[in-house]
């Protein structure tokens, strides 16, 4: 997107943005007086502590921790309000709405005890996070306009963090992008959905441009991107680094998209047993499982399904959403 078409999608979605973020703001709100004096805090959660799932609790809005051998049991609620969060290598990441006469949407980074390392202000709603598995790089995606990936005036922007440098690239429009083996300079990209391999220099996100989406495979020394393949949204790798995971258009406006893996090897795709369109950027519970929110009837769960294609689907935890495993 060129500096003048930006300008004009943040001027043209100003009263979105106001209004998405007070919703976050008034559910966040209520969500914090329904929180009990006895709930555990910040520092019951530790992103050092192998075993536990991570996740944004459903009931409160807040992060929140359960362990992997008793997810239906206890849960630790933090005080962290966040809409996404993700974490990995002892270092985290909360995309949230700080309550004031305008709304601040942020970045938070949080070190393994949950403290707050570093916020960095983002300019829209928040949609994506993601942590390498290092926990070096972070990344984050957040709606410029439009509040849905099947909105017509979808406009997005996402960010990466290098936590050891310091830097921030504000944008995935600042590196140069090859479709189809040629520099491609439109000015309507739009990305989302990134996910880093363990080198943390390769990574993977989709872009959206003239109508298509693509995945793309990008390297962060050189600032550039390239196209892998079409329609391919919201990527997300493998613990072994072999295949990712990701939700395919479907052409049905009743069931937007469906769930399948990718080979990194043969390009081969196999859909996953998930019947229902699922929105989200999915993640891995192991190498053979892959976990996601779905909401349902205004619920809103993690469910797990294999990643071979096989088996079915089940709920992994109730009322949670945006889950991480801590290892």
């Amino acid at each position: 997107m060129s500096t003048r078409s930006r300008m004009l999608a943040v001027a043209g979605a100003a009263l979105v943005l106001a209004l998405i973020a007070g919703i976050y703001v008034l559910r966040a709100a209520d969500r914090e007086q329904r929180i009990s004096a006895s709930s555990p805090a910040s520092s019951s959660i530790s992103l050092a502590r192998p075993g536990q799932l991570l996740f944004r609790d459903a009931h409160t809005g807040m992060l929140a921790a359960a362990p992997l051998s008793d997810l239906a049991g206890s849960r630790a609620v933090s005080g962290l309000a966040c809409i996404r969060v993700y974490a990995s290598g002892g270092s985290g990441v909360c995309l949230t709405v700080e309550r004031s006469a305008i709304p601040k949407i942020y970045a938070v980074i949080l070190d393994h005890d949950l403290h707050p390392v570093r916020r960095i202000s983002l300019a829209g709603a928040p949609s994506r996070a993601r942590v390498s598995a290092s926990g070096r790089m972070v990344s984050w995606t957040v709606f410029v306009s439009g509040d849905s990936y099947t909105s017509q005036n979808l406009s997005t922007r996402t960010g990466i963090l290098d936590s050891r440098t310091g830097r921030v690239i504000s944008t995935l429009e600042e590196f140069s992008l090859v479709k189809d083996g040629k520099r491609d300079n439109a000015p309507d990209h739009n990305y989302w959905g990134v996910t880093f391999t363990g080198d943390d220099d390769h990574f993977y996100a989709t872009v959206r441009t003239k109508g298509t989406t693509y995945l793309v495979e990008g390297r962060m020394t050189d600032r550039t991107m390239r196209t892998v393949r079409k329609n391919v949204e919201c990527p997300s790798i493998s613990p072994d680094g072999t295949r990712l995971v990701f939700k395919k258009a479907t052409g049905d406006p009743s069931r937007p998209w469906r769930l399948h893996t990718l080979d990194l090897r043969t390009m081969r795709e196999t859909p996953l047993a998930e019947p229902n369109s699922v929105d989200d950027q999915a993640a891995w519970l192991d190498d053979q499982t892959v976990m996601y929110g779905r909401v349902d009837g205004g619920t809103t769960d993690v469910w797990e399904v294999p990643a071979d294609g096989a088996g079915t689907p089940r709920v992994l935890i109730r009322n949670a959403f945006s889950p991480t495993v801590i290892h």
